[in-house]
This record gives C-alpha cells, structure tokens and sequence, in this order.
C-alpha cells in the first residue's frame, strides 16, 4: 500500500524512485529535507563549481547538464528527462559541481537536502543501493556513447539522437510526426562530437533521404510504419 506520508506518494515514478525504499521513523527525515520546485525555461537547478546542497530528481520537463570551459563555451554533456536524479555525484564525493544543470523547458525538480539525505542513507542501505545503481547506468550510458561514437557512422547516431528527442517531444500531425527541438543544433553538434558544419550536411542528407526534415527547430519525421517501409528499402 503507497504510504500517503511519504513525499513521492502521488509521483508516477515511485515506483522507481531514489526514496522509495524509505519507511518508518526516516519518512520524517525525509518529508523535513524534501522541496518541490518548479522552474521556468531557463532556469539553473545549480552552477558549475557550487557545493552540493542536495540530491535532485527530475520529475517533469527536461533538463541540460553543460560543462563550461575557462574560456566561458559551454558544452552540453546530456539531458536529463523526468525520473532521472542529477547531481549526486557532488553528493557522494563532497565537491563542487563539475557541470551545470538548467531547465530546457518548464520543469520540477524534487530536492532532498544533503544532510536529510546522509541521515536517510544511514538508516535506509537500499537507497545507497539504488544510488549506486543510478551511477552505474550512467557510466554504462556514458560507454554506450563511445561505442556508438566508434563504431556507428554521424549520420546514424544524429537519426537515433532525432529519433529519442521524438519520442519524448513529438506529435503526430497531418500523417507525420513533429516536434520542437529543445535544444539548439549547437547542442546537437555537441552531443554528437561534430562539428556545427558537418551536422548541417548530415541533417541535408536526412531530409534528401526522406528520414527528417529541419526547418528551423521544426522537425519533421515520418510515421514509424512509413519510416520502417524507407529503412527495408535502404537495405
């Protein structure tokens, strides 16, 4: 049975949640150090070389997390979509932030403050499990990119990064699917390790093969039965 006292009762990813296993005397603890906060676009979740104040988790909008450089260029390293906890990792070591976290579109982000959350730790080892865990898929995440960096063409890598944007932004409209870009073709070339003139040639080299057209940041891509039907063509 959901227990009504606990802070990520109503969240549809309880399930799956940093916080789930926490029961008893520790909901308090918990309840006292959590914070619900909404964000506009725009917005910073924390800076780059800030100390930890906490560990935080997605739960609605989309995030950026950028490097910044001495020189002051940012780089986009991921995104981070609802369900998804960022910045523990200053958490565990006890340094600054390596990267920057802002809201891409509006967004909430649930916070348990640092010291609740040791205390919660202590008293509850199957959250350090699930912690654990979130690290681990993130640095199987993080391999998963390099190999596909080292063993998959730009072109293919652009279309699956297009084709996951679409399934979390998209919309079917008049036979197609659309969607806004959330983030700009500078962040693309980033994530993707190119550079800005080479994923223009990739995009053009989409649109002629009829997998995504790009006005803009309107994207359009066809429907999955149609793409499957383009893709068995192209052998």
């Amino acid at each position: 049975m959901t227990d009504p006292k606990h802070p990520c009762a109503l969240c549809r990813f309880k399930q799956d949640s940093l916080w789930q296993p926490v029961e008893g005397s520790p909901l308090s603890t918990l309840a006292r150090g959590f914070v619900r906060r909404d964000l506009a676009a725009g917005e910073v979740v924390f800076s780059q070389g800030t100390p930890s104040t906490g560990v935080y988790c997605v739960s609605r909008g989309l995030i950026a997390l950028r490097a910044f450089a001495p020189d002051g260029r940012s780089h986009l390293l991921r995104l981070a979509y609802p369900g998804e906890l960022i910045g523990y990792r200053a958490f565990l070591t006890g340094r600054e932030h390596r990267t920057e976290a802002q809201a891409l579109l509006p967004s909430r982000v649930c916070t348990v403050a640092a010291r609740d959350a040791r205390q919660i730790i202590r008293a509850t080892p199957q959250v350090m499990e699930r912690l654990a865990t979130r690290c681990a898929d993130e640095l199987d995440s993080y391999q998963d990119r390099l190999q596909a960096a080292a063993t998959r063409s730009n072109r293919d890598r652009l279309h699956a990064l297009l084709e996951q944007m679409m399934e979390a932004h998209g919309a079917e409209v008049d036979g197609a699917r659309q969607m806004r870009l959330p983030i700009s073709r500078q962040d693309i070339s980033d994530m993707l390790g190119i550079q800005p003139e080479t994923l223009s040639r990739l995009l053009k080299r989409l649109a002629d093969e009829g997998l995504a057209q790009c006005s803009g940041r309107r994207v359009t891509m066809p429907l999955e039965s149609a793409l499957q039907r383009l893709l068995y063509a192209r052998g």
